[in-house]
């Protein structure tokens, strides 16, 4: 009976999801240039991420774990992050001569304000590329000093 119980609580603890390691070195270096990772809700309804420039904060939503999309919505967000830093403060383009892939378009492209659908794409762009975890530490590496 013990064998059993011991059995179900290590086949339940194995399907805990925890952040891989990946998402945690991430972390780490966002951390290190002075954003602050927060895991939970963001303050806006619906968002698996959500940067806000003013304080360097980065919201990461708990549900990204369950969904195994953890690492690529903080890709996502340190581009952002990046853009921040490159704009001393303010969030501006990166200028990169990359593109997302086109089953992203509708992501970036519902939002009203060109400026921010090119913020957008930028992220999405760097996401979706098959190196997208080097990239997004390069790109922090160079505008984040």
């Amino acid at each position: 009976m013990i064998e059993t119980f011991l059995l179900n609580s290590l086949l339940l603890l194995s399907q805990v999801s925890t952040p891989e390691r990946k998402f945690i070195y991430l972390k780490n270096k966002l951390e290190k240039f002075g954003f602050q990772v927060i895991i939970e809700l963001p303050p806006k309804r619906g968002a698996y991420g959500l940067l806000q420039e003013a304080n360097k904060k980065i919201w990461i939503n708990p549900v990204v774990f369950e969904l195994k999309i953890g690492t690529q919505t903080l890709i996502h967000e340190a581009v952002h992050a990046a853009q921040v830093c490159a704009g001393k403060g303010k969030i501006k383009t990166l200028g990169l001569d990359i593109q997302p892939i086109n089953y992203s378009r509708p992501f970036f492209m519902r939002y009203h304000d060109v400026h921010r659908q090119d913020l957008e794409r930028e992220a999405y762009a760097v996401q979706t590329q098959p190196n997208s975890f080097d990239l997004a530490v390069s790109l922090l590496q160079q505008h984040c000093k």
